[in-house]
């Protein structure tokens, strides 16, 4: 190792060369600000979670001791924490990374080239692609802070994950996500080890990929499958958070590192359709994809971010500034002691963070950090802070309503998450409503919770746990029929804005109840100053209408003759023509983990029930 000494000097010679010429300031210099904020206040706290323990066997991983959990995918942490050496001059970033790439060699590399998302046998080696870009980008950026011999170690052992990588990804390898960004790791890797069989099949991988492109609203498909094949609606696998926080931006970061103009073309138009589903304060709705299990209000889980897409991409459109900049606020606004919570409620519920967020997403600003952000001279807004009326996305079955300062969502969204049942909300669901003095009233969850990936899921134990998706529901032989479960559920807009919605109640195998099938009409009537909803069935006093508003428990509520949610700015309203009847919650809220809220849950028993929401 270089000593500390040497080590701030070229530290210094090495940030002045990397930044020379970089914009990161103008007329919108928050961004770059945001960004370094952040990196600095999660890398700090990454940092002191490190073992030192050399008897530990856990030696040179991060964990986070609350949740007392060993993620395989640590030594991404290695590219942001050089980058943090090199940009504070502490020497101890570099100690850290030498540790964490120990570990990481001997509890999840594999012989095959591979390393494992979990440091246990058979555990998925899908994430090769990701460590290998967090590994290059670390090499090719700072690597003048290394010692020769462990920056040519760490070439090396780069040069085995591309063989994997070549020789076991197609693009048929796990979801869409994998040969996606295997375009870029490939890329990357042919351009630090000069491979050029490396960069010619990721060159492939990349435009294969465009090929996945669903034909009519340019999202990108194949989050699930089958992957070629559309739904009885002719909906694709789409899946927001995946598609905003990793495919993407490693299609983004293909592009330019190759020049390819044809794919930063195809992307371009895909951000476009993608970033109308962010809520103007920085939320992405992925209320309805079929991987929101996975959701975590301003992302997912595991991914790492979308700031490399738009934020890469804002000299071509300064919209995209605003995306990587609401979502940025939004990211620092759930930071909690140095760590990025799952979601808005983790705090005010008391719940154990997930390390996991953390050092995925400061990669995501570490990587535009180091790149350059550029800041357009022009003002633009989001799509969705326009009151535009609705718009129908027929890829997926789901339409927009933007009216007064209301923003939702309503899907019949008819395609699962592989052979999994009762996960998305379909069934004509409201699956969003925001209001921008409100905020969140309501959200979809999954239907059932489950833990599709238990390894990076919580377990939730809470009894009287319930989704959040508001809904008609018959409990009936041990099962629940519900009609946000229901595939083939109609959905229609009327005028300026209608949206009526016919279903059934169906159990999770989309099947009716054995008393007989019960059909649904919901009309959601959108105007400037309400929502109202009125809720129809045919079935018995058994079924009930189930409304639960999403509120922290950090709020206070009133129940009478109307329910009033008082929020900082606002006061909630909801109010039915039929009696309104609190839910039972273990505690002072309900919570649920998608995507990381707290709600009280109301329920009418009667039919033919109408139901209003005002904000004042």
């Amino acid at each position: 190792m270089i000593s500390r000494r040497d080590f701030i000097a070229q530290g210094a010679m090495g940030a002045a060369a990397l930044y020379a010429g970089k914009t990161f300031a103008g007329s919108h210099p928050e961004l770059y600000t945001l960004s370094r904020e952040l990196t600095l206040n999660w890398g700090k706290t990454l940092l002191g979670l490190q073992i030192k323990d050399k008897n530990d066997p856990n030696y040179g991983t991060l964990i986070y001791r609350p949740e007392n959990a060993i993620h395989g995918r640590m030594g991404d942490a290695i590219y942001p924490f050089l980058y943090l050496a090199g940009t504070t001059k502490n020497s101890d970033y570099v100690d850290a990374s030498v540790l964490l790439y120990r570990w990481m060699e001997k509890h999840v590399s594999q012989p095959d080239g591979s390393w494992l998302n979990d440091p246990v046998p058979g555990a998925w080696k899908g994430i090769t692609v990701f460590t290998s870009i967090a590994l290059a980008e670390a090499v090719m950026r700072h690597g003048h802070l290394l010692d020769t011999k462990f920056k040519q170690e760490i070439t090396a052992r780069l040069k085995k994950s591309g063989d994997y990588i070549y020789n076991n990804f197609s693009i048929s390898y796990g979801n869409i996500n994998y040969p996606v960004a295997a375009s870029y790791a490939l890329t990357l890797l042919g351009e630090l080890l000069d491979e050029p069989r490396f960069k010619q099949r990721g060159r492939e991988f990349a435009h294969k990929v465009l090929t996945y492109v669903t034909p009519k609203d340019k999202f990108l498909g194949g989050e699930g499958g089958p992957l070629d094949k559309p739904s009885a609606k002719g909906c694709f696998s789409v899946d927001l958070g995946y598609n905003v926080e990793e495919s993407l931006p490693s299609l983004v970061q293909y592009g330019l590192l190759t020049k390819d103009e044809e794919v930063l073309g195809v992307v371009n138009r895909m951000m476009e359709t993608h970033m109308e589903f962010m809520l103007p304060d920085g939320g992405w709705d992925n209320s309805w994809g079929t991987r929101n299990y996975k959701w975590t209000y301003w992302g997912s889980r595991t991914s790492d971010g979308c700031q490399p897409a738009f934020a890469l991409m804002a000299d071509r459109n300064p919209v995209f500034y605003q995306v990587a900049l609401r979502n940025t606020q939004l990211l620092k606004a759930c930071t909690k002691d140095g760590l990025l919570q799952g979601g808005l409620h983790y705090g005010s519920h008391g719940q154990v963070i997930s390390l996991h967020h953390t050092f995925c997403h400061i990669k995501a600003l570490v990587t535009i950090l180091d790149h350059g952000i550029h800041a357009p001279k022009q003002q633009a807004v989001l799509p969705r802070t326009k009151a535009y009326g609705s718009r129908f996305y027929s890829d997926i079955q789901t339409v927009l309503v933007a009216k007064g300062g209301f923003r939702a969502t309503v899907t019949a969204y008819d395609r699962p998450y592989k052979e999994f049942r009762a996960g998305h909300a379909s069934g004509g669901a409201l699956s969003m409503l925001w209001h921008d003095k409100a905020g969140i009233i309501l959200s979809a969850s999954m239907n059932e919770y489950q833990l599709f990936e238990s390894h990076n899921q919580h377990v939730d134990a809470d009894p009287l746990s319930m989704p959040l998706t508001p809904r008609i529901e018959l409990k009936e032989g041990g099962k629940t029929y519900t009609n946000i479960n229901d595939y083939s559920a109609t959905l229609e807009v009327i005028g300026d804005v209608e949206v009526r919605t016919t279903s059934r109640l169906v159990d999770r195998n989309l099947q009716n109840p054995a008393s007989g099938e019960v059909r649904c009409d919901i009309t959601y009537r959108f105007t400037a100053d309400k929502v109202s909803i009125h809720f129809k069935h045919d079935g018995g006093k058994d079924v009930k209408v189930i409304v639960p508003i999403i509120s922290p428990s950090t709020e206070k509520i009133k129940v009478g003759e109307a329910v009033e949610v008082f929020r900082k700015d606002a006061v909630l309203r909801l109010t039915a023509d039929k009696p309104l009847i609190q839910m039972p919650v273990s505690g002072k809220r309900l919570f649920n983990f998608v995507p990381g809220l707290e709600a009280m849950p109301f329920a009418v028993t009667d039919n033919d029930v109408n139901i209003v929401l005002t904000v004042k």
